[in-house]
């Protein structure tokens, strides 16, 4: 499935600016496939002494970075996961801030944190490979909103291109 087809209103408007990040001819499979490479050749280019650097007082390092971008990868393939085999309670929101202050990523190292990405987001495109059409376009309620699996598998490779914008422009 494509990008293209997604339509508006099949998830909330705060997560098109995720998803608009990726090309509307893109293909989900091979956009998380892509992007995974992309990902994780543009972390093997940080040098080790920039992994604990925090730009201003209150932000995450990138140790944190990386480790708030694996959560979230497992909490979507969670929500797509329950949307595609549908799920009819609601599935609530989480606080990311939470997440990274009780993660440890101060005690991971940029080698494990990288190798984990790359099996969490396995594990997604296993997950999006197996969804049939009519899987990827069922319906949930997610953090008081409406949303469907493939645009939480769009959401995904948009997470992360979001952080490397902000990798980009804060800390290298």
């Amino acid at each position: 499935m494509k990008k293209s087809e997604l339509v508006k209103g099949e998830i909330g408007d705060f997560y098109w600016g995720y998803i608009d990040k990726i090309p509307a001819d893109a293909e989900l499979v091979s956009t998380l496939k892509k992007n995974t490479a992309e990902f994780v050749e543009f972390l093997k280019t940080i040098p080790k002494e920039k992994w604990t650097y925090r730009y201003a007082a209150g932000k995450w390092d990138i140790l944190e970075m990386v480790q708030h971008i694996i959560d979230t990868e497992r909490i979507f393939q969670y929500r797509a996961l329950s949307f595609a085999r549908n799920e009819n309670g609601a599935l609530p929101g989480f606080d990311h801030d939470t997440y990274v202050l009780n993660s440890g990523a101060e005690n991971r190292t940029p080698v494990d944190l990288i190798h984990e990405f790359e099996i969490v987001r396995e594990s997604a495109i296993l997950l999006f490979k197996s969804m049939t059409n009519s899987m990827l376009t069922n319906t949930g309620n997610m953090n008081d909103m409406k949303a469907s699996a493939r645009a939480i598998g769009f959401i995904m490779p948009g997470h992360v291109l979001h952080h490397i914008s902000i990798l980009n422009q804060f800390y290298l």
